[in-house]
């Protein structure tokens, strides 16, 4: 059984030699070159929908940046792409609108074969539809398509929902008419989706290097985490890891059992400190387990080889490995409640999968309206209590 549970726990440790990002991603990129990114911003027209003044003056200006079908037309506003390769996305983007295989505010991402130097790439792409009026309430609305190509499909479905808040940020800056803030607002805007959406926890594996584990730890344990002397983007960095590392709507918890576990933390333990007036940063009330530090070392490397879909992709394992510990406590709970020897093996489990403490803080708060479990969860806490204390 622990022989299992140790090869599987490394399985989920070893992403990086069996998936294939690098391959897919980085072949000839090193730690000092970024992936090759681009962008494009589509005026998307349909053509039973009233044409406004503005909407008029962009395709007589780029009429030969338009495609028109039956039912829509599409105008090239802005784009980072190769000259030779933008046509080649707009066809792609026109295939997909004829197919209806584009929602409005839903992203989509599929492989895309440009005349760029990766061949093929990965392409998220979404469509932002303007209010219709009252007086069209049925007609086709009018929009704008946007495009972000870098990585591989795989890639950037990792970063699906970091991809569609970033796009949806932009739906104010494009009220504008004829977009007169193209080049002060979206252009900006567009050019920096790369760094804005993906490379977020890269930042954060490189600010705190060795010292991620707490930062796991912080993210299962639903301990705050501060971040001071800084400025507002590692702020920013720094919760959106801790949002991406927590288990929060993807474990069985519900919002109630996430708020007992985030108030047996506060009662438990101090707020995660980040000082960032020193290099490297210091880290005050710090709090780590085994199963957080077995974890560091991959963080690293995949930080180092500069991949951030590498690192959305073990932060994912390492999420999974203790969604899979805790389904796997709260049956030995439910067995031990009738079986001595089940118990026994609970805390052997415990023991083994060094991510105790924070697995019986989630079990406590999960079975806080059953007496039978609770006694159970207290007599493991005593169990690892002891542990601790002999070991120490």
């Amino acid at each position: 059984m622990f022989t299992s549970q140790t090869s599987s726990f490394q399985d989920s440790i070893d992403v990086e030699e069996r998936d294939d990002f690098d391959s897919e991603e980085i072949t000839g990129y090193s730690h000092k070159i970024q992936l090759n990114c681009y962008y494009t911003i589509y005026l998307y027209q349909g053509t039973r929908s009233e044409a406004s003044g503005e909407n008029v003056a962009w395709n007589q200006r780029r009429a030969d940046s338009t495609t028109s079908q039956d039912d829509f037309s599409l105008t090239l506003i802005d784009s980072s792409l190769p000259l030779e390769a933008e046509p080649e996305l707009r066809t792609y983007i026109s295939r997909r609108l004829s197919k209806g295989a584009l929602l409005g505010g839903m992203g989509n991402i599929a492989t895309v074969e440009l005349s760029i130097p990766e061949q093929a790439v990965g392409c998220y792409c979404c469509l932002l539809e303007q209010e219709r009026s009252p007086e069209q309430p049925d007609a086709d609305g009018n929009g704008y398509v946007i495009c972000f190509m870098g990585g591989s499909e795989k890639g950037l479905n990792l970063f699906r929902l970091e991809l569609d808040k970033y796009v949806q940020g932009l739906h104010s800056s494009l009220q504008t008419p004829e977009l007169q803030n193209l080049e002060t607002e979206v252009r900006p805007y567009l050019s920096q989706w790369y760094e804005e959406s993906v490379m977020h926890i890269h930042r954060v594996v490189q600010l705190v290097q060795s010292n991620i584990s707490f930062l796991l730890h912080a993210a299962l344990s639903h301990t705050l985490v501060e971040v001071t002397n800084s400025d507002e983007k590692t702020k920013a960095d720094v919760s959106r890891f801790i949002k991406a590392a927590s288990l929060q709507g993807l474990s069985q918890q519900d919002t109630t059992t996430a708020s007992l576990c985030k108030a047996i933390s506060e009662d438990t333990q101090s707020d995660l400190i980040i000082d960032c007036s020193t290099s490297p940063p210091t880290l005050t009330n710090t709090v780590s387990n085994k199963f957080c530090d077995d974890w560091i070392q991959a963080f690293l490397n995949a930080a180092e080889r500069c991949n951030p879909f590498l690192l959305r992709q073990i932060l994912e394992n390492f999420k999974l490995k203790a969604i899979q510990d805790m389904n796997s406590l709260k049956r030995f709970v439910r067995q031990a409640e009738m079986s001595h020897y089940a118990l026994f093996r609970c805390c052997q489990f415990l023991q083994g999968c060094g991510n105790g403490d924070v697995l019986l803080q989630n079990a406590r708060a999960e079975h806080s309206d059953l007496p039978e479990a609770c006694s159970i969860i207290t007599v493991l806490e005593e169990f690892l209590r002891d542990q601790a204390q002999a070991q120490a």
